[in-house]
């Protein structure tokens, strides 16, 4: 049983799909090491096991502020825009992916739809934060 308001569980759910999806970057990268004989800690050597890391490497670096903009925009604004954008987000990572593992200048439509989902989830999260303080 649930105590969470049908909104946050969205939120969640969003949540869990971007770690799986995240988690599903690590394996990748591991299976492309071995397709390419590149045994770790080497990053270098074959295209396509430096596509694999850069994708999973940057994700991680978005993570933090989606993650946090995401929760705080559920939070703060309420409703479930920041799940929906949440959800782009994730759709957004994987066209990246398979952009970017296909040719690295087909990464900029992923990465451009990724980027302004997680900035309206962040604007949200700021209207949100502001709203409550201004109460």
């Amino acid at each position: 049983m649930s105590i969470a308001a049908p909104d946050m569980l969205y939120t969640a759910l969003v949540t869990l799909l971007a770690l799986v999806l995240y988690m599903y970057m690590i394996i990748r990268v591991g299976q492309v090491r071995g397709k390419c004989g590149i045994a770790a800690p080497a990053q270098t050597g074959d295209p396509m096991l430096e596509r694999a890391i850069r994708v999973h490497l940057n994700t991680l670096e978005a993570m933090p502020v989606f993650l946090g903009s995401l929760w705080l925009a559920a939070l703060y604004f309420g409703g479930y825009i920041p799940a929906i954008l949440g959800a782009v987000w994730i759709i957004a990572r994987i066209i990246y992916m398979q952009g970017y593992m296909a040719d690295p200048k087909k990464r900029s439509v992923g990465f451009s739809i990724g980027a302004v989902a997680m900035l309206l989830n962040l604007l949200l999260a700021f209207f949100g934060v502001i709203s409550a303080l201004a109460m």
